[in-house]
Protein backbone atom coordinates (compact mmCIF):
# COMPACT_ATOMS: atom_id res chain seq x y z
CA UNK A 1 0.00 0.00 0.00
CA UNK A 2 1.39 3.31 -1.18
CA UNK A 3 0.49 6.02 1.34
CA UNK A 4 0.95 9.66 0.26
CA UNK A 5 1.66 12.46 2.73
CA UNK A 6 -1.36 14.60 3.65
CA UNK A 7 -0.20 17.60 1.58
CA UNK A 8 -0.37 15.46 -1.57
CA UNK A 9 -4.02 14.56 -0.99
CA UNK A 10 -6.74 16.82 -2.59
CA UNK A 11 -9.21 16.76 0.30
CA UNK A 12 -7.12 18.61 2.91
CA UNK A 13 -6.50 21.42 0.41
CA UNK A 14 -10.19 21.66 -0.38
CA UNK A 15 -11.00 21.91 3.32
CA UNK A 16 -8.29 24.58 3.81
CA UNK A 17 -9.51 26.57 0.76
CA UNK A 18 -13.00 27.19 2.21
CA UNK A 19 -11.89 29.13 5.31
CA UNK A 20 -9.04 30.76 3.35
CA UNK A 21 -11.59 32.17 0.88
CA UNK A 22 -13.61 33.58 3.77
CA UNK A 23 -10.49 35.24 5.23
CA UNK A 24 -9.57 36.85 1.88
CA UNK A 25 -13.16 38.05 1.39
CA UNK A 26 -13.30 39.58 4.86
CA UNK A 27 -9.98 41.38 4.30
CA UNK A 28 -11.33 42.83 1.03
CA UNK A 29 -14.54 43.92 2.78
CA UNK A 30 -12.59 45.56 5.59
CA UNK A 31 -10.39 47.40 3.06
CA UNK A 32 -13.46 48.72 1.22
CA UNK A 33 -15.14 49.76 4.46
CA UNK A 34 -12.06 51.72 5.58
CA UNK A 35 -11.35 53.43 2.25
CA UNK A 36 -14.90 54.52 1.31
CA UNK A 37 -17.13 57.01 3.10
CA UNK A 38 -20.41 56.17 4.77
CA UNK A 39 -22.61 59.01 3.53
CA UNK A 40 -26.37 59.03 3.81
CA UNK A 41 -28.13 59.55 0.48
CA UNK A 42 -30.31 62.34 1.94
CA UNK A 43 -29.28 63.86 5.24
CA UNK A 44 -32.82 65.08 5.93
CA UNK A 45 -34.63 62.11 4.40
CA UNK A 46 -37.55 62.34 6.85
CA UNK A 47 -38.26 66.00 6.07
CA UNK A 48 -37.92 65.28 2.34
CA UNK A 49 -40.43 62.44 2.65
CA UNK A 50 -42.90 64.72 4.42
CA UNK A 51 -42.43 67.36 1.70
CA UNK A 52 -43.16 64.77 -1.01
CA UNK A 53 -46.33 63.73 0.81
CA UNK A 54 -47.39 67.39 1.02
CA UNK A 55 -46.65 67.86 -2.69
CA UNK A 56 -48.79 64.84 -3.58
CA UNK A 57 -51.64 66.10 -1.39
CA UNK A 58 -51.54 69.50 -3.12
CA UNK A 59 -51.61 67.78 -6.56
CA UNK A 60 -54.65 65.81 -5.45
CA UNK A 61 -56.28 69.04 -4.26
CA UNK A 62 -55.71 70.65 -7.68
CA UNK A 63 -57.26 67.60 -9.36
CA UNK A 64 -60.24 67.73 -6.98
CA UNK A 65 -60.77 71.41 -7.83
CA UNK A 66 -60.48 70.56 -11.54
CA UNK A 67 -57.81 73.22 -11.98
CA UNK A 68 -56.33 73.98 -15.38
CA UNK A 69 -53.68 76.66 -15.89
CA UNK A 70 -53.48 78.48 -19.21
CA UNK A 71 -50.14 80.28 -19.35
CA UNK A 72 -49.69 83.02 -21.95
CA UNK A 73 -46.07 83.97 -22.53
CA UNK A 74 -45.11 87.13 -24.44
CA UNK A 75 -41.51 85.94 -24.71
CA UNK A 76 -38.79 84.10 -22.86
CA UNK A 77 -36.53 87.04 -21.97
CA UNK A 78 -36.18 88.97 -18.72
CA UNK A 79 -38.87 91.63 -18.31
CA UNK A 80 -41.41 90.00 -20.64
CA UNK A 81 -44.95 89.41 -19.40
CA UNK A 82 -46.35 86.12 -18.16
CA UNK A 83 -50.13 85.80 -17.74
CA UNK A 84 -51.72 82.85 -15.95
CA UNK A 85 -55.44 82.13 -16.28
CA UNK A 86 -56.65 79.55 -13.77
CA UNK A 87 -59.91 77.78 -14.48
CA UNK A 88 -61.58 75.37 -12.06
CA UNK A 89 -64.75 73.31 -12.04
CA UNK A 90 -65.26 74.51 -8.45
CA UNK A 91 -64.39 77.84 -6.84
CA UNK A 92 -60.64 78.42 -6.71
CA UNK A 93 -59.24 79.20 -3.23
CA UNK A 94 -58.72 82.97 -3.00
CA UNK A 95 -54.99 83.53 -3.40
CA UNK A 96 -53.31 86.90 -3.92
CA UNK A 97 -50.09 85.39 -5.27
CA UNK A 98 -49.25 82.23 -7.20
CA UNK A 99 -45.66 80.94 -7.30
CA UNK A 100 -44.31 79.68 -10.60
CA UNK A 101 -40.96 78.02 -11.25
CA UNK A 102 -39.42 76.63 -14.42
CA UNK A 103 -36.62 74.13 -13.86
CA UNK A 104 -34.31 73.04 -16.71
CA UNK A 105 -34.76 69.71 -18.45
CA UNK A 106 -31.33 68.15 -18.81
CA UNK A 107 -29.10 71.18 -19.34
CA UNK A 108 -27.00 73.34 -17.05
CA UNK A 109 -29.40 76.27 -16.76
CA UNK A 110 -30.67 77.36 -13.40
CA UNK A 111 -34.25 77.35 -12.16
CA UNK A 112 -36.30 80.49 -12.76
CA UNK A 113 -38.91 81.42 -10.12
CA UNK A 114 -41.41 84.23 -10.11
CA UNK A 115 -44.47 85.38 -8.21
CA UNK A 116 -47.63 86.08 -10.19
CA UNK A 117 -49.99 88.63 -8.62
CA UNK A 118 -53.78 88.41 -8.83
CA UNK A 119 -55.05 90.71 -11.63
CA UNK A 120 -58.73 89.74 -11.77
CA UNK A 121 -61.21 87.15 -10.54
CA UNK A 122 -64.58 86.03 -11.90
CA UNK A 123 -67.69 86.65 -9.83
CA UNK A 124 -68.32 82.91 -9.32
CA UNK A 125 -64.69 82.32 -8.25
CA UNK A 126 -64.03 79.63 -10.88
CA UNK A 127 -61.59 81.72 -12.89
CA UNK A 128 -58.70 83.97 -11.89
CA UNK A 129 -56.01 85.81 -13.82
CA UNK A 130 -52.49 86.35 -12.46
CA UNK A 131 -49.66 88.38 -14.02
CA UNK A 132 -45.92 88.69 -13.59
CA UNK A 133 -42.68 89.17 -15.51
CA UNK A 134 -39.70 86.88 -16.09
CA UNK A 135 -36.86 87.90 -13.74
CA UNK A 136 -34.29 86.49 -16.18
CA UNK A 137 -34.09 84.76 -19.56
CA UNK A 138 -35.58 81.27 -19.79
CA UNK A 139 -34.77 80.52 -23.42
CA UNK A 140 -32.78 81.56 -26.44
CA UNK A 141 -34.15 83.44 -29.43
CA UNK A 142 -36.00 81.15 -31.82
CA UNK A 143 -35.59 78.01 -29.71
CA UNK A 144 -38.13 76.34 -27.49
CA UNK A 145 -36.66 75.31 -24.18
CA UNK A 146 -37.99 72.19 -22.43
CA UNK A 147 -38.73 72.91 -18.78
CA UNK A 148 -40.42 71.33 -15.81
CA UNK A 149 -43.00 73.96 -14.90
CA UNK A 150 -44.61 74.23 -11.46
CA UNK A 151 -47.52 76.54 -10.64
CA UNK A 152 -48.49 76.35 -6.97
CA UNK A 153 -49.85 77.90 -3.81
CA UNK A 154 -49.99 76.55 -0.27
CA UNK A 155 -53.30 74.82 -1.14
CA UNK A 156 -52.70 73.25 -4.58
CA UNK A 157 -50.04 72.43 -7.18
CA UNK A 158 -49.96 71.93 -10.96
CA UNK A 159 -46.81 70.73 -12.72
CA UNK A 160 -45.55 69.13 -15.89
CA UNK A 161 -43.00 69.15 -18.71
CA UNK A 162 -43.57 72.00 -21.17
CA UNK A 163 -41.78 73.94 -23.90
CA UNK A 164 -41.29 77.58 -22.95
CA UNK A 165 -42.02 79.60 -26.07
CA UNK A 166 -44.14 82.65 -26.90
CA UNK A 167 -47.81 81.69 -26.99
CA UNK A 168 -50.14 79.79 -24.68
CA UNK A 169 -49.55 76.50 -22.92
CA UNK A 170 -51.72 74.48 -20.57
CA UNK A 171 -51.03 72.73 -17.26
CA UNK A 172 -51.55 69.91 -16.62
CA UNK A 173 -50.28 69.10 -20.13
CA UNK A 174 -53.08 67.75 -22.30
CA UNK A 175 -52.52 64.25 -23.78
CA UNK A 176 -52.11 64.10 -27.54
CA UNK A 177 -55.19 62.90 -29.43
CA UNK A 178 -54.69 60.34 -32.22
Amino acid sequence: MDVQPWYRQPWPWFLIALPATAVVGSLLSATLAIRTSDQVVEADYYKRGLAINDELARRDRAAALGLTAHLTIAGSHAGETVTLRLVGKDAIPPEAVVQMSAAPSGNGDSEVSLALALASRSSDGREAVFRGIWPKDVGTEGHERARYLVVETAAWRLDGDVHIAPGTLTLPPQPLQD
